[in-house]
């Protein structure tokens, strides 16, 4: 048995975007629930596509948007690399979601929280840990929350099943995504012996696809593999012109000028090829708008 890798474009929309039941178990271990009663029962999906209200504000396209029983709002994506203007992409569209909720003249107390959870293939911080909660928070005295949004990212590659010391399903989906890939001949059998995770696997195997799917699957890695180099390159060069300038402000400035001009150049590339916008935006970290302008 050969599976594709779930981190993928195609599969995670697949897994994820098609099946109700396995998004509610993901969600369940990997957001930040406290009590039972917190915890999703059931979802609806909604379009991925948020288009906005005027013509003069940005679109986006996420990987997976639904909604629960209480009207609460979840946002997943899979990000392959990290880039400087991520978060913001990702402040963006939770902010969106949680606006374009209520209508003109309703009240805000029927505003429903936005969940975003972040899945990233690539690290970013310096802390050791691999998963980070960001809130709204009083920083001196009360520690009070405003609620309304909140933001999950997972560095992957930080993530081993010996560091962790929660939930156990947290712990069997983080290793169905860092484990599974085309290289994995039989899935590990603490995996399939839990059944939700064995359907996520079930779902990754090679024969569930058409030839079109994989020409696309083989494709995406492709992209990705292009654009890692490209923005590797583009952090030398601005890390050397920063140097050059001799200060610590001009290496930072350096290092954007030069992730930013490599990223259009990527984009630029990538769209005479004919790639999909959304999978040149996660790659390049510039939004839809720009790339579209190209």
């Amino acid at each position: 048995m050969r599976y594709l890798n779930p981190k993928a474009d195609l599969t995670f929309k697949k897994v994820f975007g098609e099946h109700p039941d396995l998004i509610i178990s993901f969600l369940n271990a990997l957001l930040p629930f406290e009590k039972p009663e917190e915890e999703i029962t059931q979802v609806e999906y909604l379009n991925p596509e948020m288009v906005p209200q005027t013509p003069f504000h940005k679109d986006s396209i996420v990987d997976v948007r639904c909604k629960d029983q209480s009207g609460r709002q979840f946002i997943v994506e899979m990000q392959m690399m990290w880039t400087s203007a991520y978060k913001q992409r990702v402040l963006f569209n939770a902010s969106k979601a949680y606006v374009s909720q209520l209508d003109k003249g309703k009240d805000y107390e029927l505003l429903q929280p936005v969940y975003s959870l972040n899945l990233v293939n690539d690290t970013f911080s310096d802390s050791k840990g691999y998963y980070h909660d960001f809130q709204i928070v009083e920083e001196t005295e009360t520690r009070e929350v405003i609620e309304g949004l909140r933001f999950i990212f997972i560095e992957l590659p930080k993530f081993t099943p010996d560091n962790y010391q929660g939930k156990k399903m947290q712990v069997l989906w983080l290793r169905y995504l860092t484990e599974i890939n085309e290289k994995t001949r039989e899935a590990p059998e603490e995996l399939m012996e839990n059944p939700e995770i064995k359907k996520a696997v079930t779902q990754l195997e090679e024969s569930a696809f058409s030839k079109e799917q994989l020409l696309g699957y083989d494709h995406f890695w492709d992209v990705v593999s292009t654009a890692k180099m490209q923005i590797s390159s583009s952090r030398r060069e601005g890390l050397e012109e920063g140097r050059a300038e001799g200060l610590k402000e001009g290496e930072k400035i350096g290092i954007e000028k030069g992730a930013k001009k490599k990223a259009i150049e990527m984009a630029q590339s990538l769209k005479a090829k004919g790639v999909a916008i959304s999978i040149i935006a996660e790659c390049s970290g510039l939004s839809e708008e720009e790339i579209n302008s190209l």
